[in-house]
């Protein structure tokens, strides 16, 4: 495994350990501070990127890593870890009453160590580009949802294949992913659904929902969801000890209600073609 490649590419000074034969690059979030429960926060206790990595099969790499990101960055880091080639596992908190909030993204991948660190390397290249556009951290996405809700529901189900229920201008759909929980058969109702609901109007319209997938689908949907410039905002888990295992992706989206229902339904076409 090549380290001085791996500084080299990264910009960052990595540790070796023997005992596990892993190598390790580490980058502070220092830039901007950051309060837990009204204490000033230092790296050290839980706020530091960072990158491992390791051999694995035919001589190839694995890589490992944690990624400390504010609101504005997740989603602009999330598209550069895919388009290099890297994925992306979790997306959820550590903390309560943290101010500016801080999430933190897993990622990893295998192949070579080099292309590996490069895919790294794009991560925090593209958080800088964010933070050099706006030092502080952004508090709403762009594009403006309208107060008062009047979603036509017609061309919404046209899209998605499906009829939903609508409430005060509201619309909504779910899709259930039919499992096996503790032997039983837990399906829609039970929780284990895709779901998609709109709100505003036509023009001016959000939609957020959560994925259902297996751990095969997720890097599909979130390729097809960013691609279409939908706002990933969690990726985890809801339950445990269940067949097969579901992972759940959580979105945010803002635009058009019918180009938002075009974003969604290329997602779920993206993840049908999933090899089983």
């Amino acid at each position: 495994m090549d380290t001085t490649s791996i500084e080299q590419v990264t910009g960052l000074k990595g540790t070796f350990s023997k005992d596990e034969n892993v190598f390790k690059v580490t980058k502070p979030r220092n830039d901007i501070k950051i309060q837990v429960d009204n204490w000033t926060m230092p790296p050290f206790m839980g706020l530091t990127s960072w990158a491992a990595f390791t051999p694995g099969h035919h001589g190839q790499t694995m890589m490992m890593g944690d990624t400390v990101l504010f609101d504005d960055e997740v989603n602009p880091a999330m598209s550069a870890a895919l388009d290099a080639g890297l994925e992306v596992t979790a997306l959820h908190n550590h903390f309560f009453f943290d101010h500016p909030r801080v999430y933190f993204m897993h990622i990893g991948g295998s192949g070579d160590a080099k292309t590996l660190a490069e895919g790294v390397r794009k991560i925090y290249d593209r958080i800088a580009e964010v933070r050099a556009a706006h030092a502080e951290p952004a508090n709403a996405f762009p594009g403006r949802i309208a107060d008062a809700s009047s979603i036509t529901s017609a061309p919404l189900e046209a899209i998605l294949g499906r009829k939903g229920q609508t409430n005060s201008g509201m619309f909504k759909v779910s899709i259930g992913k039919p499992i096996s929980m503790h032997g039983v058969s837990v399906g829609n109702e039970m929780g284990v659904n895709t779901w998609a609901a709109f709100a505003g109007t036509d023009d001016e319209a959000v939609v957020d929902g959560d994925f259902a997938m297996r751990e095969s689908e997720l890097q599909t949907v979130l390729k097809s969801m960013r691609a279409s410039g939908i706002n990933i905002v969690a990726i985890h888990e809801h339950m445990t000890g269940e067949t097969p295992r579901v992972l759940f992706l959580h979105y945010w989206g803002k635009g058009k209600a019918v180009d938002l229902a075009k974003a969604v339904k290329g997602a779920l076409v993206a993840q049908a073609g999933v090899e089983k």
